[in-house]
């Protein structure tokens, strides 16, 4: 399967519907969102791809509520089963612990805006960049085939 991986989406509608269209060129079967949604308009814009989403709560996502009623959202490190992989997503890499790193694949992060792939590691560690842009001006996601546990870069720009 693929996983389409976004973070720090920050409200930007166009770049959000770039993404989208990208996993779903990538035929992604679903979407990790590590956190900074920021408001339930931009949830609407996800949930508009029809691949399921699950995400985690950003420090910028004040409005939890609202977000929560429209995604499937929690505050993270959150533990997902995809397939025969074993995925840990947290917003920011302070927020994880040895115990949540045992036994994952794979390790999805977003906070710092920077795209980063430690491949060198184990468990992988993936941190997609901003999909918003507003902080550096460059725009990526990331793509995951978890069969091979590759992980592609994809810049939005």
């Amino acid at each position: 399967m693929k996983i389409g991986v976004i973070a720090d989406t920050h409200d930007n509608i166009p770049k959000i519907k770039k993404a989208l269209a990208l996993f779903k060129k990538r035929e992604c079967g679903i979407i990790i969102h590590a956190g900074d949604v920021v408001a339930p308009f931009a949830a609407k814009a996800l949930k508009a791809a029809k691949i399921p989403v699950y995400a985690v709560y950003g420090n910028n996502d004040g409005e939890k509520k609202g977000l929560k009623d429209l995604l499937d959202i929690v505050d993270g490190p959150r533990v997902l089963k995809v397939g025969e992989r074993r995925i840990v997503v947290a917003h920011s890499e302070s927020q994880l612990t040895d115990q949540h790193r045992e036994g994952a694949d794979l390790v999805i992060v977003g906070h710092t805006h920077v795209a980063q792939v430690k491949r060198e590691e184990r468990p992988l560690l993936l941190n997609p960049g901003e999909a918003g842009g507003w902080l550096y001006g460059k725009t990526s996601v990331a793509v995951v085939d978890t069969g091979r546990l590759a992980i592609e870069e994809v810049s939005l720009d």
